[in-house]
């Protein structure tokens, strides 16, 4: 069911977060959408007009942004546990 989800991350390279919320998604076998803020500043003005929020990780999934590496709000809009 999880692999119907749209995904999509927004993270830097030198972020833990993101590399650690990466990590997460893949050991759960969800595919994502990787978007690198540092080298897309179209992606990163979005990204701030849609949250508020300059920081990463931010991800969407299906179109509800989660600031942050919040597993469980993660794992609730993936209907994971």
């Amino acid at each position: 069911m999880a692999q119907t989800q749209r995904v999509v991350v927004f993270s830097t390279p030198t972020c833990v977060h993101c590399t650690n919320v990466k990590r997460y998604l893949k050991q759960q076998g969800i595919r994502f959408k990787d978007v690198d803020v540092s080298r897309d500043s179209k992606a990163a003005a979005e990204m701030v007009r849609k949250t508020g929020q300059q920081g990463v990780p931010q991800l969407w999934i299906n179109n509800r942004p989660v600031v942050g590496f919040d597993r469980t709000k993660i794992d609730t809009l993936l209907h994971l546990k």
